[in-house]
C-alpha cells in the first residue's frame, strides 16, 4: 500500500529561484550558506535588539548570477508577496541567510532575507518607525533580473 502525504509548498523552501529571461537557475540554500562569508551584527527594527547575521553582498551574488546587475529586480517571496524594485548596484546591501548561527526558515522571515547592512549611510532611518525599512525583502522565493 503506497500512503502520499501532501505538505505546504513552502515546507520545501530549499531553493533560492534565479530568474534571467527564459533561463531558471536553482540555488540551493544549503550552497548559497556556505558561500555567505560576511558576519555582522546588526540592530534589527523588527526584532527590537541587536542580531547577528551571516550572508553575501548582494551586489557580487547579482554578478556572479547575471553577468552584471540588472537596472531592477522582480523578488517574489514565499508569501507571494511580489515587488519591483531598481538600484541594487549598491554593496551596502546584503543578502542574508543565516541570524543568530542559525539558518533562516520561513518561520524567521527567511530562508533568505535582503537587508541594508548600514541604514543610516543615505539619511537617519528611525528603527521606531518600521515603514522606514519597507525596502527590507523577507522570505525571499526568486529573483528576476529585468533588462
Amino acid at each position: 500500500m503506497f500512503v502520499s502525504i501532501t505538505l505546504p509548498t513552502a515546507a520545501f523552501a530549499q531553493t533560492l529561484n534565479m530568474i534571467n529571461g527564459d533561463v531558471t537557475q536553482n540555488i540551493v540554500l544549503s550552497d548559497l550558506r556556505t558561500i555567505s562569508d560576511t558576519t555582522f551584527t546588526l540592530y534589527d527594527p523588527y526584532k527590537g535588539r541587536d542580531v547577528i547575521m551571516q550572508g553575501i553582498t548582494f551586489r557580487s551574488f547579482l554578478i556572479d548570477q547575471f553577468g552584471d546587475v540588472p537596472p531592477a529586480l522582480h523578488f517574489i517571496a514565499w508569501d507571494d508577496y511580489e515587488v519591483t524594485l531598481e538600484g541594487w548596484d549598491d554593496p551596502n546591501w546584503y543578502l542574508i541567510t543565516t541570524e543568530d548561527g542559525d539558518p533562516l526558515t520561513i518561520r524567521t522571515r527567511g530562508p533568505v532575507r535582503l537587508v541594508e547592512r548600514d541604514y543610516n549611510k543615505r539619511g537617519n532611518r528611525d528603527v521606531e518607525n518600521l515603514r522606514d525599512f519597507n525596502d527590507w525583502i523577507w522570505m525571499i522565493r526568486s529573483i528576476e533580473a529585468k533588462w
